[in-house]
């Protein structure tokens, strides 16, 4: 994939970001919404739990399965733009270390296309210390990009940023 592709699909990610903090809707009430191609917003949400098991996993080998393999992350706990998987294995490698637990508090999925789709919304993460045992919770604004490759879909943009205001 050429730079000014993904140039290209991270303006769209932005916009769509954009468009969906603008209508925000309450709740996750997705059921039933589906695209021409059959893919169902209920489905495409449903990847951040895929996503979400594999943290509970403890290996950072398993999340970045789920990342394309020129995926671009944007973390919430690191300033370091991750583009590779060994930059994401490694920052999942640090993250996993306190134990994340997420939940996702708001979500709003827009079905680009049969193989494109974009989960913009607001999750929550409950960490561990892994020195003192001591549980924080953390709130973050999220933008999941994913593209479906060989029948599989895998996220190839995600941004994930504290909130402001705490």
């Amino acid at each position: 994939m050429t730079r000014r592709s993904i140039t290209k699909r991270a303006a769209i990610v932005t916009a769509t970001a954009f468009v969906a903090v603008g209508t925000v809707s309450a709740g996750v009430g997705l059921a039933g919404q589906e695209s021409s191609k059959g893919t169902s917003k209920k489905q495409v949400a449903a990847l951040f739990d895929t996503w979400n098991a594999a943290l509970q996993t403890g290996d950072p080998d398993k999340v970045a399965d789920l990342y394309a393999k020129n995926a671009v992350l944007l973390p919430t706990v690191s300033n370091k733009i991750r583009t590779d998987r060994a930059e994401i294995v490694d920052y999942f490698d640090h993250f996993l270390q306190n134990k994340p637990v997420g939940k996702k508090i708001h979500t709003i999925v827009d079905i680009v296309d049969g193989n494109s789709a974009i989960d913009t919304g607001v999750y929550e993460f409950t960490l561990t210390d892994p020195d003192t045992g001591e549980k924080r919770v953390v709130e973050a604004r999220y933008t999941y990009a994913y593209e479906k490759t060989d029948g599989k879909w895998l996220i190839v943009n995600h941004h994930s940023s504290a909130m402001p205001e705490g």
